[in-house]
């Protein structure tokens, strides 16, 4: 047991000591070390340092900056929720920050799921994305609208303004999408009723979208299988008054049978 006791003893010796690299770093020096792990994609480390900098350091330009760059970095490291909590967490704590309007812009990005860089050029962005992004959950689509949309009403001049507003084009054409992708699953299964009252709810709520011509080709098709021939005609005499030379026009028979080929 002697002998036990000073193997273990000696063996301690030769352990090296645990030695914070950070120790005595100013607040500068934590930002600018963090700043630079950011850049160069080390996420992970970044977010430990400018934690290091919040908790040494709480008050003061630094330590706010800090916040903000943790949601940054979280949002970069595909932490979503971890950059969420982070970037509602600032402004809590912060509102009238002079850069808030930066975090309300940066929640819309987490969840808009962007992959073209914190200023991407929609125009690179066709309707097969809008497509695409269509057949996934809404939830998020609809949570960085209303970002967005805070962002864009709370601050009208921001610099990232521009981007959110032609963001906000985006996700309604993307939502209006949805809800015809979710109409079109309704067809397949002779649910008529269902298909109408999604198709009506893109007439209702994404006026202005895309997808209103074949949302307005589904509510003829759904309410003349329903015998609704009165709502089957308005919704017709719209799809021609909108779009006289829709694709679904040649549709607009009594052998509804035709209209299964778009679908």
């Amino acid at each position: 047991m002697a002998l036990a006791a000073t193997l273990v003893l000696g063996g301690c010796g030769l352990l090296p000591d645990v030695v914070d690299e950070t120790a005595g770093w100013s607040a500068q020096k934590l930002y600018s070390e963090a700043k630079d792990d950011l850049n160069s994609g080390n996420y992970e480390r970044a977010i430990k340092l400018f934690e290091t900098l919040e908790a040494r350091y709480p008050y003061g330009r630094f330590a706010q900056q800090a916040q903000i760059e943790i949601a940054y970095a979280y949002y970069k490291d595909q932490e979503p929720i971890s950059a969420l909590a982070a970037a509602d967490r600032f402004i809590k704590l912060h509102p009238n920050h002079p850069n808030v309007d930066y975090v309300y812009y940066l929640k819309g990005l987490v969840n808009f799921n962007d992959d073209l860089g914190i200023l991407g050029k929609l125009s690179l962005l066709g309707m097969r994305d809008i497509q695409d992004m269509s057949e996934r959950d809404p939830r998020a689509a609809r949570e960085a609208f209303q970002a967005f949309k805070e962002l864009v009403t709370r601050f009208p001049d921001s610099k990232y303004t521009p981007d959110a507003l032609a963001r906000m084009k985006y996700l309604v054409n993307a939502l209006a999408a949805h809800e015809i992708h979710v109409a079109r699953y309704y067809l397949k299964r002779n649910a008529w009723v269902a298909a109408a009252n999604r198709a009506t709810e893109v007439l209702k709520t994404y006026p202005e979208a895309p997808a209103l011509e074949e949302a307005l080709a589904i509510m003829v098709f759904s309410y003349d299988k329903l015998g609704l021939a009165e709502l089957r005609d308005d919704a017709q005499r719209v799809l021609k008054l909108n779009f006289p030379n829709s694709r679904f026009a040649s549709g607009l028979t009594s052998e509804t049978k035709r209209w299964y080929r778009f679908w």
